[in-house]
């Protein structure tokens, strides 16, 4: 049993905003039919109403980055904060052969030996 004492804040910071950031962009395409051309149903107060709506979803993916890094800080503060009173997670591993072991083992070559010669030191 190993047991995680503490998360590096940075590190998961990093991954959480990429991870939330990619999240919303994978989303973006799916809401932006939706959105759009209610932007543009509206009144026309604005010439630019619907490519407010547009920037706004174009953003959204960097908007999501920004407060998954910020929640990922946050968590992995926490998480080294309350590890130390309660321990931390408990993880199981197993370790798995690996598969690019080859099927023979492998026997170097041997050297030659290199004999000294009569009077001259190697």
């Amino acid at each position: 049993m190993y047991i995680l004492k503490s998360a590096g804040v940075l590190p998961v910071a990093r991954i959480m905003g990429l991870l939330y950031g990619c999240m919303r962009l994978l989303f973006v395409p799916l809401f932006l039919p939706f959105g759009l051309p209610g932007s543009l149903a509206g009144r026309q107060e604005t010439a630019f109403a619907g490519l407010i709506g547009f920037a706004l979803a174009a953003m959204r993916p960097l908007m999501f980055g920004f407060v998954g890094f910020a929640a990922g800080a946050l968590g992995a503060w926490l998480y080294n904060v309350l590890s130390n009173r309660a321990g931390g997670f408990e993880l199981e591993l197993n370790l798995q052969p690996s598969r690019l072991v080859a099927p023979y083992p492998i026997v170097w070559p041997a050297t030659p030996a290199i004999e000294p010669r009569p009077g001259k030191p190697l």
